[in-house]
């Protein structure tokens, strides 16, 4: 077994994933590492660019695209590094930022899963870890009791603005950016769920790793960059309903009926607020075309909802 597996799923992000393998060249050459990149059937020369261009990356071409679970275990299941790297397209890998991570996790053996501090192409520092799902907190966020009380846990525990982001501490959930995961963790908690095509799979696994005795940690000490949206970018209103669907996944896989409805009405009501809120934008002039797509992107999430209630056995998908 090596060391370090970086794993590294793509789809049409070719003007990112040259920047995130020119960030990782250190390891490329490195005996005691691998680089794998699973490519989701690119049309944009992603592939092309990754095989003419960087010879030390093994390269796997799927022949449609798997989404970004699947598309992962097919690395993880090609990997063999004690630590195991699952790393977004669009994250520039800062130095030292690895070996900071597998330095941690071998003094820590009780960390199954790691996170490092996320930073945006402003060099700030950006949320990258939330609190377990509950129909509480989802309330709590859909009146954005949240932002009215941001120092306080009662209201702001999903997306936690009072948390302090330079301190090392475990969490109920790490976003899917970057992950480092420990290899005998993985083998006992099992791959990410293929269910989840794209988001929520990252609050399943996270969740999976902590029900299993492992801690899930974030780790300020390292640091990336992470772009965003170099995929959902395409097409912004499709994935935002992707997202809404795979939270609701995840509720379907965890929770009963009764909690799936709750969740579902929360959500609906979060909306409904949302479309009020940035249609009277709009009507006084404010960031009209910004205000617009918001009031669009939420009314669909509200059509999208309210079709549940018609399909046999409320399936989402």
């Amino acid at each position: 077994m090596i060391q370090l597996s970086i794993i590294i799923v793509t789809w049409n992000a070719k003007k990112y994933v040259a920047e995130c393998l020119d960030s990782l060249q250190a390891f490329s050459n490195n005996p005691n590492a691998e680089i794998i990149v699973v490519d989701n059937a690119s049309t944009d020369g992603t592939p092309e660019l990754v095989r003419d261009s960087y010879p030390g990356v093994t390269l796997i071409r799927n022949e449609g695209n798997l989404g970004f679970a699947k598309g992962n275990n097919v690395g993880i299941r090609r990997s063999t590094g004690e630590y195991v790297l699952l790393i977004n397209s669009d994250v520039h890998v800062l130095d030292h930022c690895i070996e900071q991570i597998v330095e941690y996790m071998k003094q820590n053996p009780q960390v199954g899963l790691l996170g490092p501090k996320m930073l945006g192409a402003d060099r700030k520092p950006y949320r990258s870890y939330m609190g377990a799902p509950t129909l509480w907190r989802a309330f709590c966020r859909a009146l954005a009791l949240d932002v009215v009380f941001p120092n306080s846990r009662i209201f702001g525990g999903f997306l936690m603005p009072y948390f302090k982001r330079d301190q090392v501490a475990e969490v109920d959930v790490l976003n899917g950016w970057f992950w480092a995961a420990r290899r005998g963790a993985l083998n006992q908690v099992g791959l990410l769920d293929e269910t989840f095509f794209m988001y929520g799979e990252d609050i399943d696994w996270c969740i999976r790793f902590r029900q299993a005795g492992w801690k899930v940690v974030y780790f300020p000490n390292a640091e990336s960059i992470h772009y965003g949206g170099a995929s959902s970018s395409k097409a912004p209103l499709r994935f935002y309903i992707e997202m809404q669907k795979a939270n609701y996944q995840y509720w379907q896989k965890h929770y009963g009926r009764a909690s799936q409805i709750s969740y579902l009405f929360i959500t609906w009501l979060d909306h409904v607020m949302r479309v009020a809120g940035h249609s009277l934008l709009f009507v006084l002039g404010k960031k009209r075309p910004e205000a617009a797509y918001k009031a669009k992107r939420s009314l669909a999430c509200v059509e999208w909802i309210m079709g549940i209630r018609y399909r046999s056995g409320g399936d989402a998908r």
